[in-house]
């Protein structure tokens, strides 16, 4: 069992690395349909994650069609070898940040910076987080509303590692913060979080909260 795991491991990590290499190669032929495709694919989670960082969904509308403006200008920089997600997200973040500088919006620009989240800072994460038990008894909406609430640094953690699925690893890589500033961001805003879900469920009515 342990042995067919690890071959069924290998196996989606080398047709992983194949389609990145495809879509390197197409991108750098600027092929439109290729394009297409990723957009089709990945227009949801980019709509998203461009959400969870500025909060105004004009601007993310903007920012969604710049992003995919560079990937077609830029595609020639993708040479695959890292998730095609991770290099999509890095370009959305850093549209964001330039955005941010030039609306002089200093809690967005702050997320190029590290701030105190250096130190240390750890929580037993024994079971469930406090955002997968909030999902499960919760509709989208509402734990999107909760994370919107919280700073700029931890929601965006928060949504590449719990919406996005992306590894700490390649969180660091889309942030370009050291790992250890990832781990402490993903602890305190999980530490956050649970405050604001108490707060979000103190206010409904006391039928709702019972369901």
């Amino acid at each position: 069992m342990q042995l067919g795991s690890i071959s069924l491991s290998a196996a989606a990590t080398a047709q992983a690395h194949s389609e990145n290499i495809a879509i390197a190669q197409g991108l750098k032929k600027q092929d439109p349909e290729l394009l297409d495709q990723l957009i089709e694919i990945y227009q949801h989670r980019l709509m998203r994650y461009l959400l969870f960082l500025t909060g105004k969904r004009e601007v993310a509308e903007d920012l969604f069609q710049e992003t995919w403006m560079r990937v077609l200008l830029r595609g020639a920089q993708y040479n695959g070898k890292a998730r095609f997600d991770t290099w999509l997200f890095t370009i959305a973040r850093n549209l964001v940040i330039d955005l941010s500088r030039k609306r002089t919006m200093a809690s967005l620009d702050e997320m190029s910076e590290g701030r105190d989240d250096d130190r240390p800072f750890e929580i037993a994460m024994a079971g469930p987080s406090p955002l997968d038990q909030f999902q499960e008894r919760e509709n989208c909406a509402e734990v999107g509303e909760v994370l919107m609430k919280l700073d700029a640094n931890y929601r965006e953690v928060l949504a590449l590692r719990f919406y996005e699925e992306l590894s700490l690893e390649e969180i660091a890589s889309v942030t370009r913060a050291p790992l250890s500033t990832v781990k402490s961001r993903l602890y305190r805003g999980l530490a956050a979080l649970k405050p604001e879900m108490e707060r979000l469920r103190a206010l409904r009515p006391l039928g709702e909260a019972a369901l």
